[in-house]
């Protein structure tokens, strides 16, 4: 008799999609965000929750009053406007009216670019291990 075959999940948590400063390719989400902020700033996760959940509440806020929001050395959030335009289903084909609306728009800094484009190097050093428990 043959042992059942053994196939590992992949990990929830990091799930895969760009190349972070670690090496390894993986997305960061709002949860992991607040991890950073709370690990940095040596907060309780429930206090840096509510400093994320108060910064994307404040740029959304002023993105639907038409405000300009700019963050010096990162980029600037702002609205664009579409026009009204006249699209097809592609399913079946038909002419489907689709109205004007404001779109979110996000302008990276020059800073940003660069730093960006500078590779992994010039990126913070990963956090060092935990150490060992005897």
């Amino acid at each position: 008799m043959q042992a059942p075959k053994v196939v590992r999940e992949p990990d929830r948590k990091q799930p895969l999609d760009s190349i972070s400063r670690y090496g390894a390719k993986r997305r960061m989400t709002k949860a992991d965000l607040i991890d950073e902020v709370s690990r940095l700033a040596e907060l309780t996760r429930k206090d840096s929750e509510v400093i994320v959940e108060t910064i994307f509440d404040s740029i959304v806020r002023s993105l639907r009053v038409g405000d300009k929001i700019e963050i010096r050395g990162f980029g600037s959030f702002r609205t664009r406007q579409r026009k009204p335009r006249v699209g097809r289903n592609p399913k079946t084909g038909d002419r489907v009216e689709v109205p004007a609306k404001k779109i979110p728009f996000f302008k990276p800094s020059k800073e940003l670019k660069d730093l960006v484009n500078t590779g992994v190097s010039q990126a913070a050093p990963p956090p060092p291990a935990p150490a060992a428990q005897a």
